[in-house]
């Protein structure tokens, strides 16, 4: 089967389980910004040498992964998604971020206010991640005060994520 389908020339999409909406429709807008986050976050660990920041990254892409399935599918098709058997933001994987920016406070020196993107290209490109995971995040607020978002984790993770990213980045600076 082709890449080229034609179905989204008249600027409509399908989700998870074939459902059809408009390709501004808010679920679209908040899978899309996690989309463009997960492409963000693979630059970011591509222009990077440290193994500390690539592994923690590749990681982080397979979460995102999770998170663009769950954004996909909509509120009625939950049941069916997780009977699939699917996986679903949970606060474990919250948690993982937080062990991760506990061990990078733990061992680096970090600003008290404002940093300036730029020191690196590394710490640069997460800087640009960090600023792409807040728009996610925004979109998927918005998703979940047109109550059409379960699952609140998925706004605790990416609120998460972008601190992770803003420590990497100091990280990355520290470990040139």
């Amino acid at each position: 089967m082709s890449i080229v389908t034609k179905t989204g020339d008249q600027g409509q999409t399908r989700l998870m389980y074939n459902r059809t909406v408009s390709k501004c429709h808010p679920r679209v807008e908040a899978y899309g910004a996690v989309d463009e986050l997960n492409a963000a976050i693979g630059l970011a660990r591509a222009t990077g040498q440290q193994e500390f920041v690539h592994a923690n990254l590749a990681a982080i892409q397979k979460d995102l992964v999770v998170v663009m399935g769950e954004l996909a599918t909509a509120i009625e098709d939950l049941p069916r998604y997780l009977k699939d058997g699917y996986p679903v933001v949970t606060a474990e994987l919250t948690s993982g971020l937080e062990r991760t920016a506990r061990e990078i406070e733990s061992s680096t020196q970090t600003p008290k206010g404002w940093a300036t993107p730029g020191a690196s290209l590394p710490s640069a490109a997460l800087e640009v991640a960090r600023t792409v995971c807040r728009r996610a995040e925004r979109r998927v607020c918005a998703l979940h005060e047109a109550n059409q978002l379960q699952n609140a984790e998925i706004i605790t993770y990416l609120n998460r994520l972008s601190d992770l990213l803003w420590l990497l980045a100091r990280w990355a600076e520290a470990h040139k």
